[in-house]
Formats: C-alpha cells, sequence, structure tokens
C-alpha cells in the first residue's frame, strides 16, 4: 500500500476537490452529496493520471527516478495500467452519480484529456496546455450536473493558466533551468493573482475582503518558492519551486470559491494547506 500510496501520490489528492468546489460555487450548485461525488470522482481521476504517468514514463525513471515504484520493482507495469484503468472507470462512475448525465461528457473529456497527456502529449509542446486543459475541465465539472458550467469559465481559465506554468516548470525539475523560466513562472503567478481579485470585485464586501487575502495567500504560497528558484535555478530548487506550485493550487480554489460568495468552502479548503505541506514530507506531489 506504501508504494501505491507513492505510485499515485496519494496526499496530492487534497488540491484536487477544491478544483470542483470551486467550481460549484461559481456556478451557484448548492452543496450536497452531489457535490461530494464530483469531488470524490475528480480525486479517481486525478489518481489515475498519476499512476499512469509512471506507467508511461517507466523507462525514463530507471534512468532517471529509480526510486520511484515501478523501476524498483515494488509495482509491476501491469499492475499500474491496471490501477489507473480501474480508478478511471470509477472516476466516470462517481460523476454519474454525483451529477447525473449531464456531467458524463465533462468527466469523460477530463478523463480523455489525461490519457492523451500522459501517453503521447507530456514531452510535446501541448504538454503544458494538455495538463492546463484538465485542472480546467476539473473546475468545469463541479457544476456540470447543473448544466451551469459557463458561469464557472472564468474560475477554470485562472486554475488553468496557473496550471500551464507550473507544467512548464516541471520539465526542469531533473536537469534544472535557466533563471527565466522559474522567473517566468513567478510573473504568471503574479498575473493569476491579479485574474482572482479581479474575479472577485463583484462580491459583497466581506467576500471580497476573504478572497483577496486568500489570494495573497496563493501568491505568497508559490511565489517565494519561485523567486528562490529564479535565483538559483537549480534542479532541486526547481522541484521545490513545482511542488510549492502544486500546494498553492489550494489557496487559489479557496480564492475563487470565496469571490463566488461561498467563504463556507473557501475557508475548509486554505486550511487543508498545512495537512498537504505535512503529508507531502512523506510522499512527493511530484
Amino acid at each position: 500500500m506504501s508504494a501505491v500510496a507513492r505510485l499515485v501520490r496519494a496526499p496530492a489528492a487534497l488540491t484536487v476537490p477544491g478544483d470542483v468546489l470551486a467550481g460549484a460555487a461559481a456556478a451557484g450548485v448548492r452543496r450536497g452529496p452531489g457535490t461530494v461525488g464530483l469531488a470524490a470522482s475528480s480525486v479517481c481521476l486525478y489518481w489515475a493520471g498519476m499512476a499512469l504517468n509512471d506507467y508511461a514514463d517507466r523507462g525514463l525513471d530507471a534512468v532517471e527516478r529509480p526510486e520511484r515504484p515501478i523501476p524498483s520493482g515494488e509495482v509491476s507495469p501491469g499492475q499500474a495500467l491496471a490501477l489507473a484503468t480501474g480508478l478511471t472507470a470509477a472516476g466516470i462512475g462517481l460523476a454519474a452519480l454525483g451529477g447525473g448525465r449531464a456531467a458524463l461528457p465533462t468527466a469523460v473529456s477530463l478523463a480523455g484529456v489525461v490519457w492523451a497527456y500522459d501517453l503521447a502529449l507530456k514531452s510535446t509542446p501541448a504538454g503544458p496546455a494538455a495538463m492546463a486543459t484538465a485542472r480546467g475541465l476539473d473546475v468545469l465539472l463541479g457544476g456540470a450536473g447543473s448544466g451551469r458550467t459557463r458561469a464557472a469559465l472564468p474560475a477554470a481559465l485562472t486554475v488553468a493558466a496557473h496550471t500551464f506554468a507550473v507544467t512548464v516548470l516541471s520539465r526542469r525539475e531533473v536537469s534544472g533551468a535557466s533563471r527565466a523560466v522559474p522567473a517566468a513562472t513567478l510573473a504568471a503567478s503574479g498575473a493569476v493573482t491579479a485574474a482572482a481579485v479581479a474575479y472577485g470585485n463583484r462580491a459583497a464586501p466581506a467576500h471580497r475582503a476573504v478572497s483577496r487575502t486568500l489570494a495573497a495567500a496563493y501568491l505568497s504560497t508559490c511565489g517565494l518558492a519561485q523567486y528562490s528558484a529564479a535565483r538559483t535555478p537549480t534542479a532541486a530548487s526547481v522541484r521545490r519551486a513545482v511542488g510549492a506550485g502544486i500546494h498553492a493550487m489550494m489557496p487559489l480554489q479557496a480564492a475563487l470559491a470565496a469571490a463566488a460568495g461561498s467563504t463556507a468552502v473557501a475557508l475548509p479548503v486554505a486550511v487543508a494547506l498545512p495537512l498537504a505541506r505535512r503529508l507531502a514530507r512523506k510522499v512527493s506531489p511530484t
């Protein structure tokens, strides 16, 4: 089970339900069992993508990251592929239970992008855009059951922009980077912060204040590590910046939920960040 947890980056799944919750808040969906089902669907599809990632990268990992479960022999390639397949089916099934037939097109599209990214697009110029599309669809999944996905589009684009920047940086985790790459990622994080603040400008004053505070927490969470990587762009500092970027999803999701008037969703998502960081010391999110 320890090897499987490392294979799917189990604790990193804490960064995923907030996508659905932010999307649901933006779409005006009332919280209930359906939203919980969609969030569980999102987690399953995330874990499926992680297992499929290591299945697809098993040859490269044997050279660059031999400690990972497949090259170390703890999990076989067949087991990883079977786990990815089963989790994908579970994710689509949970989406149908949580959002009904209306949620299926979004869930199936999300699963398709995940598989296309891991098996074909990851190492191509389209890789970061594919990953960004997956996280954007994850946000839209929150409103898919209600048929009001268009209302969640600004939140989805904001999360997608952050994802695109972090994915570009993640390509330098092993080799290190020039200073320009983390510097560009830091600039993108600033732009995402501005977008989140602008998104909340129409909210009631109390919600707007919470949203802006959480947007600042987002920039602090990822920006400090990105600044450090820009100063010293070694593989280790880039890897820390990527991990910080993954965790920064949580205050960003919380800021977007608060901007949509749902501080009851925003605060628990934000408060879970310290737990995600603590668990990341045991199981790497990257």
